[in-house]
């Protein structure tokens, strides 16, 4: 595709604020989609839990000297992990799990100062189109919250076991990517302020394509949590048939779809396969739609062949860090294709 037309595809206004304002949250949005595959490279390396201690400001800087070096090894020594798992590690293995965690830490640190500066120039200039501000605002909340929440999901991994709990890391992953989604919304929003006619039928079939997908998001992390992309590395079998033994082996039955690991890779397995079959059918009605919708649902088409590609390499793989953060990377992506085409056909409204 041309630049003026992917250019097009995105940019419709002609208001220096709103096309400003919308760069930089289209900007915030690329930085943060940065985050969640640094913070899935960061769960694959095991580094999430080499810092044991939240310092938002005094934390900013690494250690320097060989002296700090040892006081942070000293406190990594009183957790869990090394005592269960790494009691044989030394100051210069820890610095290679520090260094992830501490980047991703301190990428949050610098999306911070990105949302915060600007949005005061903005809002200091008068700059902020009508009706945005609290819009603003919320997003500011919730980025302050995934700082939170990024921190209880840690505490887990530091008490009795040398794991986050996967309900927390679930959290943290899914609020990272609605935060992800919401300002790509806004940014669209400032750039995009006339919908696309769609057809009504469509627009259904879209937004039913959107909730499978969010589905497969939220089971991708709970496979992250229990770490279930290693076990039954071959596809399509999972062991020696379709349905693998386990599957349901915990009772009350319910809690097999959250804390099995054997039915929650099943389960992320049979939703790929869902989602496959509804964007093929999503494709196929896009024929019929306006040529941006089409082209929109075509780039979504592609795009779920790659992830599913990426997701079943990495786990033929046993997820190295590179094909497992390649696939967490796609899953956020695909969000964001879907939740332009769900823009672009949304109800007409004041901007």
């Amino acid at each position: 595709m041309e630049a003026g037309y992917l250019v097009a595809m995105i940019v419709q206004t002609e208001d220096p604020n709103r096309r400003a304002v919308g760069y930089w949250l289209l900007f915030m949005t690329a930085i943060v989609l940065l985050m969640v595959m640094v913070g899935g490279a960061t769960r694959l390396t095991e580094s999430g839990l080499s810092m044991v201690d939240w310092r938002p400001v005094t934390g900013t800087l690494p250690p320097l000297t060989d002296a700090d070096w040892q006081d942070e090894f000293a406190k990594y020594q009183t957790s869990p992990e090394y005592r269960l798992r790494n009691s044989d590690m030394t100051v210069e293995e820890f610095k290679g799990i520090f260094y992830w965690e501490w980047g991703h830490r301190l990428l949050g640190r610098l999306i911070g100062i990105f949302f915060v500066v600007p949005l005061a120039w903005f809002w200091l200039k008068s700059r902020i189109p009508p009706g945005y501000k609290p819009k603003l605002l919320v997003l500011l909340l919730l980025g302050g919250s995934q700082g939170l929440l990024g921190w209880y999901m840690v505490m887990s991994g530091l008490v009795d076991e040398p794991a986050v709990s996967h309900y927390r890391l679930t959290a943290h992953l899914s609020l990272a990517l609605f935060i992800m989604a919401a300002l790509f919304w806004t940014a669209l929003s400032l750039l995009r302020p006339a919908p696309q006619a769609g057809d009504k039928q469509f627009k259904i079939l879209t937004h039913i394509t959107a909730t499978i997908l969010v589905f497969q998001i939220v089971m991708g992390a709970l496979v992250a949590g229990l770490k279930a992309g290693l076990i039954f590395n071959e596809w399509p079998l999972m062991g020696e048939g379709f349905m693998p033994t386990g599957l349901l082996s915990l009772d009350p039955v319910w809690q097999n779809f959250f804390d099995n690991a054997v039915t929650v890779q099943f389960d992320h397995r049979i939703g790929a396969y869902l989602l496959f079959a509804f964007v093929c059918v999503l494709v196929l009605k896009g024929r019929a739609q306006n040529p941006l919708i089409r082209g929109a649902s075509l780039v979504l088409f592609v795009g779920v062949i790659l992830q599913m590609t990426l997701g079943i390499v990495a786990l033929l793989l046993e997820v190295p860090v590179s094909w497992g953060t390649a696939h967490q990377g796609g899953g956020a992506i695909l969000l964001l294709i879907i939740t332009y085409l769900m823009h672009i056909q949304r109800r007409e409204r004041a901007a």
